[in-house]
């Protein structure tokens, strides 16, 4: 059976998909990239926005386009939350919630997963180039025991719940054979791994595991709420091997937007925490997600939310106009902002954040990090163009004569430009 993979919004949606592309292989299925060559497509949908839950339409109606013969199964928090909207789609013949996405490829091909043995799979060099990615996303955990008024995760995704660690590290050490330079473990709520089996410091013994029980040369870890850490988790950067980058989602820099938001920081706790970072972790990446028009944010709080924003000088923010998602109760608050203004403030703050971003990656000019090449983007006459990523998380490219997809080399960063930096890959 040929499948066609597709997903939207987040990493652990991403992570999901690429479990499943990984089990269908196991399997002896094969995953194509061309929709008109599939006998079935899966979909992991995203809710996180009204734009997010249209874009998964759209996705499905482009696919049953796309393929009149193909069956749709389709998955993930729009799924969860809508599922009959989503079965009226053309060719949808199958919508699995996310408290079953882990037994999806068995509801799609009719076998347990256990039936097939890893072994002839592990020994396939070729996997990672043909799943196209260098970097694998591996979720640890699932669900979130937050209430924030704005978020639908809670009701999409239920309570928070982790993966064994034994499990995780059987699946790093696995990934690491087959290929994979890097790992990022990523969930709803990341920082609370553990916490559902009574261990409030279940994410630092993970990575302790990790670090110690495999061999995967790069590890890195997606976003982390803010107020699950404390300053003795930046001792896990005396390992190397940690990438020096920390996703830490703020939402708002004004303390009364986030008291509305129920979001636990304030501007104080959160600029401690980030100079603790900073103070333990030279050069570490700092980015964050922002919402913009939250119900009762007038002007003078977004003035006050991007002056903390310019003070942190993140390396980057994913910026979010506010969208009022059923079953939460922000949709019920008072005060609720113009679409207009949630796009000049939106536009405000990506503007912002590719100048901090360019001020960020500015200081590494001249230095010489390791970098990840992800990929071959082009070529030119003096070779092939090469795309990855330093552990810090900046985007670099360098043209050299051979295709140095998927390694580690040292890298002398040059010019930054168009959120890129150019760079002279340094190989013996």
């Amino acid at each position: 059976m040929k499948v066609h993979l597709r997903t939207l919004g987040c990493r652990l949606n991403q992570s999901e998909i690429d479990t499943m592309a990984r089990q269908l292989q196991q399997q002896g299925h094969e995953v194509v990239d061309d929709p008109a060559q599939a006998d079935q497509f899966i979909v992991n949908t995203c809710a996180v926005t009204n734009e997010a839950t249209a874009s998964s339409r759209k996705l499905i109606r482009e696919l049953g386009r796309a393929n009149e013969t193909a069956e749709i199964t389709v998955t993930g928090c729009y799924a969860q939350i809508s599922p009959q909207a989503i079965r009226v789609l053309p060719n949808v013949g199958r919508v699995v919630d996310n408290l079953e996405k882990d037994r999806l490829v068995e509801h799609v091909t009719g076998v347990p997963l256990e039936s097939f043995d890893q072994e002839p799979f592990s020994r396939d060099d070729s996997l990672p180039g043909a799943m196209g990615r260098t970097r694998a996303f591996v979720k640890v955990q699932d669900g979130c025991d937050n209430a924030c008024t704005f978020c639908i995760t809670t009701v999409a995704r239920g309570a928070g719940r982790s993966r064994s660690m034994a499990e995780v590290v059987e699946e790093i050490r696995y990934l690491y054979d087959v290929g994979y330079h890097e790992v990022v473990l990523t969930g709803v709520h990341l920082g609370s791994y553990g916490h559902d089996l009574n261990d409030p410091d279940g994410l630092v013994k993970l990575v302790h595991a990790i670090l110690a029980e495999t061999d995967i040369p790069r590890l890195r870890l997606s976003s982390l709420e803010p107020w699950d850490l404390s300053p003795s988790f930046f001792d896990l950067w005396q390992n190397p091997r940690v990438c020096r980058h920390l996703h830490l989602p703020l939402q708002s820099g004004c303390d009364a937007t986030l008291k509305r938001m129920l979001r636990r920081t304030n501007q104080v706790q959160f600029r401690a925490l980030v100079q603790a970072a900073r103070e333990r972790v030279p050069g570490i990446s700092i980015t964050t997600d922002m919402i913009v028009g939250f119900p009762g944010e007038t002007d003078e709080e977004f003035a006050i939310s991007e002056a903390f924003v310019r003070e942190m000088a993140f390396a980057g923010l994913h910026v979010f106009r506010y969208s009022k998602r059923p079953g939460t109760a922000a949709t019920r608050m008072r005060g609720h902002v113009s679409e207009a203004t949630k796009k000049v403030r939106s536009n405000h703050l990506r503007a912002l954040s590719e100048q901090l971003e360019g001020d960020y990656a500015g200081r590494f000019t001249g230095e010489t990090l390791d970098v990840l090449w992800e990929q071959v983007t082009g070529a030119t006459e003096d070779g092939f163009v090469n795309v990855g990523y330093t552990d810090n998380y900046i985007k670099v490219r360098a043209v050299h004569p051979r295709a140095l997809s998927n390694t580690i080399t040292p890298a002398r960063l040059e010019d930054y430009a168009r959120q890129m930096a150019n760079a002279v890959p340094i190989i013996a």
